[in-house]
């Protein structure tokens, strides 16, 4: 386990996680704004999960979403080094669980694990201008608008981003 919040519980993606994580991206409006495409079988998913190696390279990844209450796999979320050289935030959740607040409750905890356990100075959020549900997670947990850009395909993508929080304890760090 990488943390909890209220609801969730948030531990490393596993090769056991392969049937959950091919039935997740073979929804069309799941994918929809992502610029991904449905893996062809469980065990390409299952492939991808075994050489997933995030953890490994940064110490941080995506993350499953576990509820709590019933030990159910509803999605991913978490940090991940870019393409593009940032660290940014991600989430996908099945859409039997959109807008009962998972995305936010996890994407917090994961900027929160970010700052705190990984001692990023900065992350970044990106969605396709069209993705309202994903705009609004990212400016519920403090992010906010800097440019616009591609990504992944997308052509209208809205970049956002949340800085660390400059406390005493980082001013004495710096010194």
């Amino acid at each position: 386990m990488i943390a909890e919040t209220k609801r969730l519980i948030l531990r490393e993606l596993r090769q056991d996680d392969a049937e959950h994580f091919f039935e997740l991206n073979n929804d069309p409006e799941v994918l929809k704004y992502t610029g991904d495409v449905a893996f062809k079988s469980v065990e390409e998913a299952r492939d991808f999960l075994k050489n997933y190696s995030h953890y490994s390279e940064t110490g941080y990844g995506r993350w499953a979403l576990i509820r709590k209450d019933d030990l159910e796999f509803i999605g991913w979320c978490g940090l991940k080094l870019n393409e593009e050289g940032y660290v940014d935030i991600g989430f996908r959740i099945f859409k039997k669980y959109w807008g009962n607040g998972y995305a936010t409750e996890a994407a917090q905890k994961s900027i929160d694990l970010g700052f705190s356990k990984f001692g990023l100075s900065e992350i970044i959020g990106r969605t396709a201008n069209d993705n309202h549900g994903s705009f609004r997670v990212l400016e519920k947990i403090g992010m906010t608008f800097f440019k616009n850009g591609e990504c992944h395909g997308i052509e209208n993508a809205s970049y956002f981003k949340i800085e660390r929080p400059f406390t005493k304890r980082t001013f004495k760090i710096l010194n």
